[in-house]
């Protein structure tokens, strides 16, 4: 999701630099296919020789949530297409797949709230299934199923706040969510920022796009609250957390940019930042596969359910 995020960062970016964007924008969204390919291929392989363990990720009140990468990854690979690549239908093939697998998922999670789950497992990774049919328009509109897009667009509009109060309403009951899911604290940047960006997609009024805008700013300075927090613990996949918000708002604020404004400074500031963060998740990531400290167990604690 974060490459795929910064390869259309990046291409937002062709107005304001160039063929040298155009040139990251390609190298970024090939290595974020490539990456979706290697993890759809191992996840297959794990559901395949570990059944056991891929049950367990479906029951885990909160690992279940990251379930909804896979078809969100389909969106932003297909998304990446047909920006860089124009309207083909190996593209609009995935983008339906990971459009059908995203509403799926989603009503499988909604399903889930049925059994009254714990207030730790709300968390900002349940932004993930909900919120990720914000997408559907990236791709969705110029691929000509603009009315099917806006339609998923407000199922995400729609539980959006709801998810967000949910978070809030946990951390003033139960206090911060463990230490090993605070990188996932920034995804609540990515909501705003990929709700006005779709909106912008779906011809809505541009001040609609500023509004998601401006609560996406927000977002990035309550959650960079955390930041020196983040930084300094050892390195583990939630990190990634961090990579798509912040492409996205970086995406958001160089589609907003007009030359010769303040936007048009900001946006590459906040490109570069997006950019360095995720060069260095993939440094941390390579490091961390070849020690083997990536792939080591997380800790097992139980949920504990306050009493009503």
């Amino acid at each position: 999701m974060g490459l795929t995020g910064l390869a259309l960062a990046w291409h937002r970016a062709v107005p304001l630099m160039g063929e040298m964007a155009s040139a990251f924008a390609l190298l970024a969204g090939t290595a974020g296919a490539a990456v979706f390919v290697a993890l759809l291929v191992f996840t297959a392989l794990r559901g395949w020789r570990h059944p056991e363990a891929w049950a367990e990720d479906r029951r885990h009140p909160v690992r279940h949530t990251f379930i909804a990468a896979l078809p969100i990854g389909a969106m932003l690979v297909a998304t990446v297409a047909v920006a860089l690549f124009g309207v083909h239908p190996l593209a609009r093939a995935l983008w339906w797949a990971g459009s059908l697998g995203q509403l799926g998922i989603t009503a499988w999670v909604l399903a889930r709230w049925w059994g009254r789950p714990a207030w730790p497992s709300v968390t900002p990774a349940l932004f993930v299934p909900i919120v990720g049919n914000v997408l559907a328009p990236l791709a969705g509109v110029p691929l000509g199923h603009a009315d099917w897009s806006a339609a998923q667009f407000g199922i995400g509009l729609l539980f959006w706040p709801v998810v967000l109060t949910l978070v809030v309403v946990r951390l003033a009951v139960q206090g911060p969510w463990p230490e090993r899911l605070a990188p996932t604290t920034f995804i609540v940047i990515a909501p705003p920022a990929v709700v006005g960006l779709g909106a912008l997609q779906l011809d809505a009024p541009p001040t609609l796009a500023w509004m998601a805008w401006g609560m996406a700013l927000f977002a990035l300075l309550w959650a960079g609250a955390r930041a020196k927090a983040i930084a300094a613990m050892p390195f583990g996949m939630t990190h990634w957390a961090l990579s798509f918000p912040l492409a996205s708002l970086a995406a958001l604020t160089l589609r907003l940019a007009q030359p010769g404004t303040i936007m048009a400074v900001l946006g590459p500031v906040l490109l570069a930042l997006a950019s360095l963060v995720i060069l260095g998740l993939a440094f941390a990531t390579v490091r961390g596969l070849r020690d083997g400290s990536l792939l080591a167990p997380e800790p097992v604690a139980p949920l504990t359910v306050a009493s009503s």
